[in-house]
């Protein structure tokens, strides 16, 4: 038997995209400018993690903001383009992979995001930051926005802006040392970045140390398709 479609109207609306509320809601409470602040490249096997902050101009939003995980390569960087020609200000900062094996890759993203926010040619007097924790030493209140890059298009913009630096970063790996195929994974753990690693080893300063495999007896190296081109 068919399940009947229900008479009454949902309880509220599911919103799958970004949207400017936040923000109007800050600036209606006297708290402007207001921040985007989120990070690229908490999960890979290499890299840094890099984080943004934005701060958009109510007037010159970009079209076409998300979360930076559901655009292509050429829609975020069109959408770059723009963030960088609009907003108000633009922020970025990294902690390098010794930089989070000295700490744990939670703490160095918060960093990184504190880093960008204090980067900004202009004092924010709200900090909306993706995920669950308000970054430590912000010089401004923040506010945490689980999926924020979903949800404000200020922290979307700062998704974009991460996601396309730390890509950038990697490239520019991927051409020092052709051997891990960095530009093409951004050092993440494909198979042919993990193969890579059984064959040549892990790179000094590149790679995690702290993270598996490399606690399960990997060699460290100098410096000198494949699954989920990732995002």
């Amino acid at each position: 038997m068919a399940r009947q479609r229900p008479d009454s109207p949902p309880l509220f609306e599911i919103v799958d995209y970004p949207d400017f509320s936040f923000e109007k809601r800050a600036i209606a409470r006297g708290q402007w400018p207001v921040a985007g602040l989120d990070e690229a490249g908490r999960g890979p096997l290499a890299g840094p993690v890099v984080a943004a902050a934005v701060v958009l101009d109510p007037a010159r939003i970009p079209d076409g903001l998300d979360d930076s995980k559901r655009l292509t390569l050429a829609q975020r960087e069109q959408i770059f383009s723009q963030i960088l020609a609009t907003a108000l200000g633009v922020s970025m900062a990294s902690v390098c992979a010794e930089g989070i094996d000295r700490s744990d890759i939670r703490k160095a993203s918060l960093e990184a995001m504190r880093r960008a926010l204090c980067g900004l040619p202009l004092a924010p007097k709200l900090a909306l930051a993706d995920g669950r924790d308000v970054p430590p030493g912000l010089p401004c209140p923040g506010e945490a926005l689980v999926k924020g890059d979903r949800r404000s298009q200020s922290i979307a913009a700062a998704s974009i802006v991460a996601k396309v630096m730390r890509d950038r970063m990697m490239t520019g790996c991927g051409n020092v040392d052709a051997r891990y195929g960095f530009e093409i994974h951004m050092g993440y753990a494909t198979a042919r970045h993990r193969t890579a690693i059984t064959t040549y080893g892990a790179v000094a300063r590149w790679h995690r140390i702290s993270f598996a495999p490399f606690r399960n007896g990997a060699a460290e190296n100098t410096p000198s398709e494949d699954e989920e081109q990732i995002l």
